[in-house]
């Protein structure tokens, strides 16, 4: 048996015979793109953008997708609190399989996907561990441009705080007042990851973009203080 496709144009109309049991013509939606495939055998990959996986058919690594979420990325919740070890451990997991080393004698091609992935997995790590990238990251997905350092002119007190630990740093070497300024930074920063914590669970993207500013300023004098701790 026969099925028939029928359609108009210009008045007439038209059929087209097709073998029963054939596959029909599918139709693309808009936007819709090609299913993925191996560049190295053509199978086609399964729906997992941006994680990092093997052909199901030869087994070839391939490349890292365009904009990965890192979060899916380290197999993490969408969501500024995250599990250390938890993040830890997927990242030895991701990098045990995906290491350039355990590449060297696969193909050219393949070694190079291993670099990217490895690198990838190193910036998604690093991204998430620390509680200021993290928070950025997050905001940079939601849309929300991250603050300039102009954004903190109006907490008159917190630039005064700022511009006198920048002062400190500025004097001869102190070793008592280094480790006095280190203390009060480590403090600052476990604060306002609180309320970074608590702006982002009540969905405050505005307050926490103000909370990590506050942050980026105390991150940069951080820096300045191990490099003044570096002997000379």
């Amino acid at each position: 048996m026969q099925a028939a496709l029928r359609w108009r144009f210009g008045g007439a109309r038209w059929a087209l015979r097709v073998p029963e049991g054939a596959p029909r013509p599918r139709c693309l939606g808009p936007g819709s793109a090609p299913a993925p495939r191996c560049w190295s055998c053509g199978s086609r990959l399964p729906g997992a953008e941006g994680l990092p996986h093997f052909c199901p058919g030869c087994r070839a690594l391939q490349p890292p997708g365009p904009r990965p979420d890192l979060f899916r990325l380290m197999d993490c919740d969408r969501s500024f609190r995250v599990d250390a070890q938890q993040l830890q451990r997927r990242f030895r997991s991701l990098q045990r399989a995906l290491h350039p080393d355990r590449f060297g004698r696969r193909p050219p091609k393949e070694q190079h996907y291993s670099q990217q992935h490895s690198s990838l997995i190193n910036k998604a790590y690093q991204t998430l561990l620390n509680p200021l990238s993290r928070g950025l990251y997050l905001l940079e997905l939601n849309g929300v441009e991250p603050a300039q350092e102009t954004d903190c002119d109006a907490d008159s007190a917190f630039l005064m705080e700022i511009m006198e630990i920048n002062e400190k740093l500025a004097e001869p070497k102190n070793e008592d007042i280094l480790e006095e300024i280190e203390t009060l930074i480590k403090v600052k920063q476990e604060e306002l990851t609180k309320e970074v914590t608590a702006a982002f669970e009540r969905d405050d993207l505005q307050e926490a973009k103000k909370l990590l500013a506050k942050m980026k300023y105390f991150a940069n004098l951080e820096d300045k203080l191990k490099n003044k701790k570096i002997p000379s």
